[in-house]
């Protein structure tokens, strides 16, 4: 059940329709079979739900635009990410872009992604990166 909404929500309620009706195109849009990478589909969900948490993070902790009641209404309703956020306010976890990233078992060698790994490090042990194979981000270190 759905609860009503806190005051304030008309306020970001354009934004987050906007999300929503990202959310949709992409979910509609026809896929390649022969596509590059098959995850593509899958990155560009991930990326617009990371963008609405970063959006919902912003107003509440950094503008102080939106109040706790609405901050709390919206996790609770699943619009943005509780678990993603709290790590955003964790140091060196301030641009994570997933939490799958962070999983070691998700990882074939017991460790973070290597979009985890500073754009520093990676340029001088010469290793190329590009995209993460588990949501296609071009690398989310603290320090890049």
């Amino acid at each position: 059940m759905v609860s009503k909404a806190p005051s304030g929500f008309e306020k970001v309620k354009p934004t987050l329709d906007e999300f929503e009706s990202q959310l949709r195109e992409v979910h509609g849009a026809k896929t390649s079979k022969v596509s590059a990478k098959k995850n593509e589909h899958l990155w560009q969900v991930l990326r617009i739900h990371h963008e609405r948490s970063r959006y919902i993070y912003h107003l509440f902790y950094k503008r102080r635009a939106i109040s706790k009641d609405l901050y709390e209404w919206l996790l609770r309703q699943g619009i943005a990410d509780r678990q993603l956020i709290a790590k955003w306010k964790k140091r060196g976890y301030e641009k994570l872009c997933c939490l799958q990233c962070i999983q070691r078992s998700e990882s074939t060698h017991g460790s973070t992604c290597i979009c985890r790994v500073p754009r520093a490090q990676l340029e001088r042990d010469d290793t190329a990166f590009h995209q993460c194979v588990h949501c296609g981000c071009h690398g989310c270190a603290s320090t890049d």
